[in-house]
């Protein structure tokens, strides 16, 4: 039985979701649009009698009636989704409360109280605090100039050369260390050919 409830829930659910989001859709008001315009044009048809109207009357109520509790379903779950979300962030902050983790299921004496708590908070914050130091336009200003400036060293690492590899690194490391043996054994240092290397250093470097 539990197994049978829970695939009914499922396919309820999804049926739920997926008729609420079409629902939302501009080809579902297109549709209803025209269904509504068809009936306007057959008014003449059937002479504006009271069966023409109970099937507009009829059909609007059974859908309304149906969108409901599918809608009703569909809120649920976002709710729950977003209240999880919400809880996420107070349970990892620091400084926020846990109590306000279940505050839905508190009393609504007890939610007046916290809401007065709040209130008295951004009151005070208000009196000492100007608005223009607070939310500044050169604050905002400066955090956009951030998240540009991480996106844009993001996109440099990204575009980053990669290591090359194969045989082709092979024989240019190899050229390169051949390069610097020969300057290593003229005794000429690689970065300037007229300075010389010191004498010690090269006998230092034969040995190795």
């Amino acid at each position: 039985m539990k197994e049978k409830k829970k695939n009914f829930t499922g396919i309820f659910e999804d049926f739920a979701n997926k008729i609420t989001s079409w629902t939302g859709s501009s080809k579902a008001f297109l549709l209803a649009l025209t269904s509504i315009l068809l009936w306007v044009c057959t008014g003449s048809i059937f002479h504006y009698s009271d069966t023409w109207q109970l099937v507009i009357n009829t059909s609007t109520t059974i859908i309304t009636f149906l969108m409901v509790f599918l809608i009703q379903k569909a809120q649920n779950k976002d709710s729950l989704a977003f209240h999880l979300k919400l809880n996420e962030l107070i349970a990892t902050s620091a400084q926020a409360s846990n109590r306000l983790i279940s505050v839905e299921s508190l009393t609504e004496d007890e939610l007046r109280i916290l809401a007065a708590y709040y209130t008295t908070l951004a009151s005070e914050t208000r009196r000492r605090v100007e608005i223009h130091q607070s939310h500044s336009i050169e604050e905002a200003i400066g955090k956009a100039e951030d998240k540009i400036n991480q996106k844009k060293r993001f996109y440099m690492k990204k575009q980053a050369k990669p290591i090359k590899t194969g045989k082709k690194a092979v024989q240019e490391a190899v050229a390169h260390s051949s390069e610097v043996n020969m300057n290593g054994k003229l005794g000429y240092n690689e970065v300037n050919e007229d300075v010389p290397v010191n004498p010690d250093q090269s006998q230092k470097e034969k040995a190795r």
